[in-house]
């Protein structure tokens, strides 16, 4: 509207600019991103039998790290529909991928053992410190179904003040500090949310580190922690840091994540809503 430009010769200029673009084979990546993405809601259909089937819509996406590009989007978010487009690529352009990010996967992992067996997989930081919020919150639950019978309702301080649970401690005022002691003191006699609480920011202090010495010194610290209290929910997250643990190192050593990816699949939500 300010350079008085209309709608259709802006789409028209993108389409020649996109037909322009060179061949997936002709970008010289070397830093590979993949996260899959759930698009819309889940549907339903009826089959040819009458039966009723449920659609998981998701999608792949693969972008260069580097410059944001989005280089494939695939069906589904399984090994077999990443293997698929790793295989149609050129044995030259997949030796040249150095490093892979990607959330916790077994799936992709699997891909890229398969087709990218030379490239170092970093697994993206955003997804590791999700998962700590989730023990966090699979302890709250549990504690208010032992405790109350029930689940969390909005005059329990741990319901209340879930989302302050879920923040970074050196994100915290003093006032956030003094309601999330009440929370500890009045709602958490066995001790259990208060230690997932601490393990979760051990987690964030690992995946802050600058250093595999120091990586390694604060994963020690994290595994002392989660024996000393003994729950489940801890047990289970610590168990999958060690088993990406390897990744752990090449997220620190490179920095590499899915954050780009993330906002690839942004913008392609957004274009689906709307159609533009």
């Amino acid at each position: 509207q300010a350079h008085g430009v209309s709608w259709w010769l802006v789409q028209a200029a993108l389409a020649a600019a996109a037909v322009a673009l060179p061949a997936v084979d002709e970008v010289p990546v070397t830093r590979l991103g993949i996260d899959e993405h759930r698009y819309r809601s889940v549907r339903w259909f009826r089959t040819d039998d009458g039966a009723w089937r449920r659609f998981e819509p998701w999608m792949t996406t693969l972008v260069d790290l580097t410059t944001g590009q989005v280089l494939g989007i695939v069906d589904g978010r399984d090994s077999t529909a990443v293997g698929t487009w790793l295989a149609q690529r050129s044995e030259c352009w997949r030796e040249r991928i150095e490093v892979v990010a990607i959330d916790p996967s077994a799936a992709f992992r699997k891909a890229l053992r398969t087709y990218l067996p030379r490239a170092a997989v970093s697994v993206d930081k955003f997804h590791l410190v999700k998962l700590g919020n989730d023990m966090v919150t699979t302890v709250r639950q549990r504690l208010a179904r032992t405790h109350h019978g029930r689940r969390g309702r909005k005059d329990d301080p741990a319901w209340a003040h879930r989302m302050l649970l879920l923040r970074g401690a050196d994100t915290l005022t003093p006032r956030a500090w003094e309601r999330l002691e009440d929370v500890f003191g009045t709602v958490d006699p066995t001790d259990e949310l208060s230690a997932a609480w601490g393990i979760k920011e051990q987690l964030r202090r690992l995946l802050a580190t600058d250093t595999l010495a120091q990586a390694w010194d604060e994963r020690m610290r994290m595994g002392y922690f989660v024996q000393i209290a003994n729950i489940p929910e801890a047990t289970k997250l610590y168990d999958t840091i060690v088993t990406w643990w390897d990744a752990i190192e090449v997220l620190i050593l490179t920095g590499a994540t899915t954050a780009r990816v993330e906002a690839a699949n942004t913008g392609i939500k957004n274009i689906k809503r709307t159609g533009r």
